[in-house]
């Protein structure tokens, strides 16, 4: 990622699973489906996303769903970081 050109995108974002920590040294977990464009480019596990104004991981290779024109897109899971 450049991070002087970063890439802005329209997406939808699907809760996936969270956990909270309920002991002192846990660590919260928040993973959230990003679903983006099929015409994205260069998204790869050392990509960074920012959504609701906190940093998330990709923590899954991009899964690419073929459909018709209007359907096709790729859906991520992300991770806060935290």
């Amino acid at each position: 990622m450049d991070e002087d050109n970063p890439v802005t995108v329209r997406a939808a974002f699907i809760p996936q699973r969270s956990g909270k920590a309920e002991v002192p040294g846990q660590q919260q977990i928040n993973v959230t489906r990003m679903i983006v464009d099929a015409h994205v480019e260069g998204v790869t596990l050392w990509s960074r996303v920012e959504y609701q104004g906190r940093m998330w991981d990709i923590v899954t290779p991009p899964a690419y769903h073929h459909g018709d024109r209007r359907t096709r897109h790729w859906s991520i899971d992300i991770r806060e970081r935290p």
